[in-house]
């Protein structure tokens, strides 16, 4: 057979419009019409020649040269008799100032286990079993569903200590991570990058594999089957994807043929000092194509169900971590880095069209607007977005001693003031248990049974709220310590009932987050959310409703109480009379909490409070969390009953065509 590329090919890649970049360029096993070998492709143009070593020529720089097609920049060779597991790389030599270098391939689909730097030619051949999941994930991970994600390091989840403390490999995980994140109850999970990188402590952060999972922890195939088996557990798997920055290790994407090719040359935006790595060049036509391509790969090849978009903040801001006169201003002065503007709504319009039952989430840190807004309205056109906002004053208030938490009223009612300009998803991420922070249960004041205590609160207010969830592996063991990348989990703490409870706490609150409309239809969307009272700063207790979008008359009550002061004959106004039943209290003994409630419910009275018909008597536990769920009178559900036959005996459109109209 011919080159696999093709003249038109060529065109859309220089257009910055080929997103099947993968299908083209990298090393394709495959024929020239008489022999079997491997089809190679690289994007060099100011390469002055490109040669293909490996350990079928001996590593040799001279034995397999590379051919320019026309003036694409490409570079591409057929080298019969390379099969599947040979290692490469690519020896460019530059037209510019002598420069010369091995370079992995950038569109590899594997890559030797770091340090080694070899690419290896691979085919992704898979029998996926997971047809089921993907035919019903748009409904599973919609802005009307319940989503509630497990974020973990592929690494240092769990290790085997009899072999050397390694990690578990992708199929090994398979099975234990599905149990534990079922038993949890948790609808997806969230890898950080899986993609190759050089420096195991970056996470995957510092990303050279776009198109290759790491190999540490096993094939490719090994990867396919681990999203494989989670898919048949019912279970979404979510990407992190870094498309803001990369390292400058000498194998990888910089200064790849001599030149400044996939970042910007100049320092000011193409340098990121926060990273020392470098950041792309988004203006370029090709660059784009990579990394649209790199979105498109992970969701069509590996079945991801979204992709979490790191570091957009850093992308959208010329002057991001930069003083002035360190950076340069756009065509019309401003700060705004247009070039990645236009990069991320191509991706997302991209990602959108082709997967429309996928999702796209932005960490983006700012009040930057309409981030997860469609693009025909002027918004970047994410799916969701982290409320950093959210978290970074939930932390804040509970850090303080609840003597203090009066004086900071305002950061636990402040978000219903934008609760709904974006959809929001509420992280706990793994940013914010490393590099000193301490674990979330070590950032909480008092005692150790108040530590937990504000952890359950914690954990409440996220599921209360209005917004999908995130929650780091180790939350669920109320680890002490902070996340340490090279060693497991302390799974040995659940051996512990003060911690056991903190992890069915959390199950607790994911089955009632999935099962109850209430908490999840409403989550991106105003008329899910109402004030009952979010004014006694003097007790630090607030109370709120949620309410299902299609049965709002069914809603959830919720009560915190953020002193260790319990609350005796407290009063909050509700909108019904019936029996509200109390279905969570984070101070249940089962939770290691004191065992403070309201003998399984409250029967509500005509007395008017908060601007409601109807008022309960609480007993609110210290520093606890009530959830009341309103069961309806009978008289009232027969009403119901009652309406909805008439109006389903009201006569169908089709059923007027013989009456008269004048």
């Amino acid at each position: 057979m011919p080159s696999p590329i093709t003249d038109h090919d060529l065109y859309l890649f220089n257009e910055g419009t080929h997103f099947r970049l993968y299908e083209k360029l990298g090393a394709h096993p495959g024929d020239d019409g008489d022999r079997q070998g491997t089809w190679f492709a690289v994007w060099a143009p100011d390469a002055e020649s490109v040669t293909v070593i490996g350990d079928f020529n001996g590593w040799d720089k001279r034995t397999t040269p590379m051919a320019q097609r026309a003036q694409s920049g490409i570079w591409e060779a057929f080298v019969p008799d390379v099969t599947p597991g040979a290692k490469y790389k690519y020896h460019v030599v530059s037209r510019y100032r002598g420069y010369r270098a091995d370079k992995a391939d950038p569109f590899a689909f594997y890559a030797e286990t770091p340090p080694a730097r070899a690419s290896v030619v691979w085919d992704l051949e898979y029998d996926w079993w997971d047809a089921d999941w993907l035919l019903a994930r748009g409904g599973k991970q919609s802005l009307t569903a319940p989503m509630s994600i497990y974020e973990l390091h592929l690494g240092s989840w769990r290790r085997v200590p009899e072999e050397g403390d390694r990690p578990l490999t992708y199929r090994e995980m398979a099975p234990l991570l599905a149990d534990h994140v079922k038993r949890l109850g948790f609808t997806h999970v969230e890898m950080l990058p899986v993609m190759e990188h050089p420096f195991y402590g970056s996470w995957g952060y510092q990303s050279l594999g776009y198109f290759a999972p790491t190999s540490r922890y096993g094939t490719p195939q090994d990867l396919m089957y681990l999203i494989d088996y989670l898919h048949q557990q019912g279970i979404g798997v979510i990407l992190d994807w870094v498309p803001s920055h990369f390292p400058g290790d000498e194998h990888g994407l910089a200064f790849f043929d001599g030149t400044h090719l996939y970042e910007h040359a100049d320092p000011r935006k193409g340098y990121h000092p926060d990273w020392s790595s470098y950041i792309f060049n988004y203006d370029r036509n090709e660059v784009r194509s990579f990394l649209i391509s790199s979105a498109v790969f992970w969701l069509e090849r590996y079945h991801a169900d979204a992709l979490r978009v790191d570091a957009v903040a850093s992308m959208l801001y010329l002057d991001y971590s930069r003083k002035q006169g360190e950076w340069i201003p756009n065509q019309h002065g401003g700060r705004e880095n247009l070039e990645a503007i236009s990069f991320l709504r191509a991706m997302n319009e991209e990602v959108y069209g082709s997967f429309p039952d996928a999702q796209t989430i932005a960490e983006e840190s700012t009040a930057w607007p309409l981030v997860s807004r469609p693009l025909y309205v002027g918004g970047l056109g994410f799916g969701y977005k982290w409320d950093m906002g959210w978290m970074h004053d939930v932390l804040e208030y509970l850090q303080n001693d609840p003597i203090h938490r009066r004086y900071h009223h305002n950061k636990i009612t402040f978000r219903s003031m934008y609760a709904f300009n974006e959809n929001f998803v509420l992280p706990l991420s793994h940013d914010e248990v490393v590099h000193g922070k301490g674990s979330l249960v070590n950032k909480m004041p008092g005692d150790a049974w108040q530590k937990l205590a504000n952890l359950r609160l914690l954990y409440g207010n996220m599921y209360a709220q209005p917004g999908k969830k995130l929650l780091f592996m180790g939350a669920e063991l109320a680890q002490f310590r902070e996340w340490n990348h090279d060693t497991s989990l302390d799974w040995h703490l659940l051996d512990d009932p003060a911690h056991a409870g903190i992890s069915r706490w959390l199950e607790d609150l994911n089955r009632l987050y999935v099962q109850d409309p209430a908490l999840h239809e409403g989550d991106c969307d105003p008329q899910g959310y109402e004030w009952i009272d979010g004014s006694n700063a003097e007790q630090s207790v607030i109370a709120f409703l949620r309410r299902s979008t299609k049965t709002p008359d069914e809603p959830v009550a919720v009560i915190f109480n953020y002193t260790p002061v319990p609350r005796e004959n407290y009063r909050i106004g509700v909108p019904g009379r019936g029996y509200w039943r109390e279905i969570l209290n984070s101070d249940a003994a089962e939770y290691g909490g004191s065992g403070k409630g309201n003998m399984g419910g409250v029967e509500a009275v005509p007395i008017p409070v908060h601007g409601k018909t109807h008022s309960l008597t609480l007993s609110l536990p210290p520093l606890g969390v009530l959830f009341l769920k309103r069961e309806r009178p009978e008289d009232e559900v027969a009403e119901v009953e009652v309406a909805e036959e008439e109006t389903a005996e009201e006569p169908e459109i089709s059923d007027l065509e013989d009456i008269p109209f004048e």
